[in-house]
């Protein structure tokens, strides 16, 4: 483990922390609402992708959020909010390592804040958005301008909070209770052999094995055999020991050895 990976990893867990620790108080209601609007966006992309139309997406100063939406895919719009908040929140972790992937996914999510305000927000959502639009965008401009590295640090507690965020939301609305509104019943009365808390423990183990994969490919951009590759050479490099030879090789091997047991 290098410096730089060492430095992550300490810096996380201290973000993991404060966010537990602060979770719910005044300092995180700001991120709470961030993670709201994650949660509505991600159910208006979901919807996008499906070919359906979005007529209006709010948030709520009481951290609850809505999105109108005509047409798509139901069976993917609906479980698009507690899983694409905690993607978001693997998406910062994740790009949180290097300037160009901080600066791109934090210009995605300012662009995202801009676009959703097209769609008949209301007031608490426009103050949510224009502040966390001017907000990142100064940052970005530091980043390049003044001060670097300082992005990062912000993408990561970005990702930090909304990862675990969405992790409590998804056991506290989805788990532990039952409520007839939530995306978890409307997901059972899509498919009722699953019923909503064996949804939510669905949901919430996809939720943090998506933050620990966040968390994964950043120490991985940060190790020494990724240094001098880009984001992208990076993934597909052999560093991740995925290559089809050697899963064949270790399939033969341990159908050679099931065999001999047997035997």
């Amino acid at each position: 483990m290098n410096e730089s990976q060492l430095a992550f990893i300490v810096l996380y867990l201290i973000y993991i922390a404060v966010t537990v620790l602060f979770h719910n108080t005044c300092f995180a209601y700001p991120f709470r609402l961030l993670t709201t609007f994650l949660h509505e966006i991600s159910h208006a992309l979901a919807c996008w992708l499906s070919c359906g139309s979005v007529r209006a997406i709010r948030v709520f100063n009481n951290e609850g959020g809505v999105t109108q939406y005509v047409g798509g895919c139901r069976v993917l719009i609906i479980p698009a909010g507690y899983v694409g908040s905690a993607m978001w929140g693997s998406l910062f972790v994740m790009f949180s390592g290097g300037k160009r992937t901080a600066t791109g996914v934090a210009g995605t999510l300012v662009g995202l804040l801009l676009i959703s305000l097209c769609y008949a927000p209301n007031r608490t959502m426009v103050l949510l958005n224009m502040g966390y639009a001017v907000v990142t965008s100064i940052f970005i401009y530091i980043e390049w301008t003044v001060f670097s590295p300082i992005l990062n640090y912000v993408v990561l507690f970005y990702g930090a909070f909304v990862g675990i965020h969405a992790i409590f939301d998804t056991y506290q609305d989805t788990i532990r209770r039952t409520v007839l509104r939530s995306d978890a019943y409307a997901c059972y009365e899509q498919c009722p052999c699953c019923l909503p808390k064996c949804v939510g423990i669905q949901w919430g183990l996809l939720n943090v094995a998506l933050q620990i994969f966040g968390v994964w490919v950043a120490l991985m951009q940060m190790s020494d055999k990724c240094q001098d590759q880009g984001w992208w050479d990076c993934i597909v490099s052999d560093n991740w020991d995925l290559n089809a030879e050697k899963l064949w090789e270790w399939e033969e091997q341990t159908a050679s050895k099931a065999r001999d047991w047997v035997g």
